[in-house]
């Protein structure tokens, strides 16, 4: 695509479309998806940031998009606007992509779409938004259209011959009708705003949180206060655990948009937008620590190390193979023991040796739903992972082994001596041995088929077999006590 320096004035009558870029044509900032991508990969430039700042907010731009470059073809366009634009220019409309953003990736925007005359974009002395945009267009074309989507349009759309919007904030749309401004044409591409926050914190993956109350539940020692603090514990990590799937989401854009499922994830398919998952961050954040005080220092200690094993996951070690498996089972055994410490039950050697072998084999069994995907789409390896397509056979050995693992361990736990003193026809506890085996088997099957849901335990809380198996599981534990 021409520099702005080589673009002629239109030919036609008509005035030319502009067309703004950020959160427009396409759903997302690529600024602020550039910083993400920045952080992933070099986070100590991050240091830098201020100091590019200083020179203004063009060359920040500039410099971050520089150093983390998109790919235009993954970004999530407004499909709407862009099968109007596409349109136009079949018609003979003259196309321009207006932005305050990085000029090398406008252009790559527009050179991929190849509908636009020129690009307007901002360079390193100025940032080409509001009145400067304004400033802009009317020096050249005098009279122009023009689409927007925030409050920094307004300007623009008041100016315009006929005015657009895409995908409207709440504040331009405030605006809009104060300044009684008509708008031709409203392209809406985009989920409603509550479902889609559900949906990137992830309230189903709560679920994996109520293994804080096992500790209690298996002590056989239940009271008002230690159920307080189960109920309270919950809540702090669960908070504390969607702030870390927002964190890995906006780390991972750029890789879930490589993803043939994991690109409908709120963040990479712009529905949400990174400055709310930010917030959102910091909101949950806030909440988990404001529970802190109600509980023991040990669970503190217990949740810091999820915060750190975590991040170190989210920034590296879901690149290594094995390790990241390791790592996530290892999360849920740190569940138990923080639960334990929010209500003062010892755990025992029983309990975190099943889990850990059990939840190894639900790690396993999530990668290999993840690689039987991408091997029916013709992919060679996930990106951002460690594995391979071939590593499919090894991974379902590693994790079937660890499900018959976490069945031995459980039936050498009914068969001690001891377990007579909690259980008063403990013997019963062996009707549960055949359903686990059932239920490991089928989740293996299916991820041997290709039809299980990635994330295993999403599978289990809204598959009815598995809703079944499970309440048969707690009904002969209770026939047993």
């Amino acid at each position: 695509m021409a520099p702005e320096s080589a673009i002629g004035m239109p030919s036609t009558a008509t005035p030319p479309l502009c067309v703004d870029l950020d959160g427009s044509l396409i759903k997302s900032d690529s600024f602020l998806d550039s910083l993400c991508q920045l952080m992933r990969h070099k986070p100590w430039l991050l240091l830098q940031v201020p100091f590019w700042l200083v020179h203004g907010r063009a060359h920040l731009k500039i410099e971050v998009a520089r150093r983390a470059p998109l790919d235009p073809q993954r970004f999530p366009y407004n499909t709407e606007l862009l099968h109007y634009i596409q349109g136009q220019h079949r018609e003979g409309r003259t196309l321009y992509l207006t932005t305050g953003a990085d000029p090398t990736f406008a252009s790559r925007i527009a050179a991929h779409l190849g509908i636009f005359e020129g690009v307007f974009a901002s360079d390193p002395s100025t940032n080409l938004t509001r009145s400067k945009k304004l400033e802009r267009l009317r020096q050249r074309f005098g009279t122009f259209d023009y689409i927007g989507n925030s409050h920094a349009d307004l300007v623009l759309l008041t100016h315009a011959r006929e005015a657009m919007v895409a995908n409207p904030t709440l504040a331009l749309r405030i605006a809009l009708r104060l300044r009684c401004i008509p708008i031709a044409r409203s392209f809406l591409d985009q989920r409603p705003l509550l479902p889609t926050v559900i949906q990137a914190i992830r309230v189903h993956q709560w679920a994996k949180n109520f293994l804080l109350l096992a500790p209690l539940a298996f002590s056989h020692q239940f009271n008002i206060p230690s159920l307080a603090a189960a109920v309270a514990a919950f809540f702090c990590f669960s908070f504390m655990a969607s702030a870390n799937y927002l964190i890995n989401d906006l780390l991972d854009i750029d890789s879930d948009r490589r993803h043939p499922t994991k690109r409908m994830r709120p963040f990479a398919a712009g529905d949400l937008p990174v400055a709310y998952g930010i917030a959102l961050v910091a909101l949950l954040f806030a909440a988990s620590v404001a529970i802190l005080p109600l509980l023991p220092p040990a669970f503190a200690l217990w949740l810091g190390l999820y915060i750190l094993a975590t991040s170190a996951y989210s920034f590296y070690l879901k690149r290594i193979a094995v390790v990241d498996v390791l790592l996530l089972s290892g999360l849920y055994t740190l569940r138990l023991l923080a639960g334990g410490a929010a209500t003062g039950t010892e755990i025992s050697h029983w309990l975190a040796s099943f889990s850990s072998f059990l939840f190894l084999s639900l790690a396993m069994v999530k990668r290999i739903s993840e690689l039987e995907t991408l091997r029916e789409s013709g992919a060679i390896a996930p990106h951002g992972r460690g594995y391979l397509i071939a590593d499919i056979e090894q991974i379902r050995s590693f994790g079937t082994a660890s499900a018959y693992a976490a069945v031995v361990v459980f039936m050498l736990y009914i068969a001690r001596p001891g377990v007579t003193g909690l259980y008063q026809h403990a013997g019963r506890l062996w009707l549960i041995v055949p359903l686990l085996l059932y239920w490991l088997h089928r989740v293996w099957l299916l991820a041997a088929r290709g039809e299980l849901d990635h994330d295993p335990v999403v599978f289990a809380i809204t598959d009815p077999i598995s809703l079944l198996v499970g309440a048969a599981v707690i009904a002969l534990a209770v026939f047993a006590a």
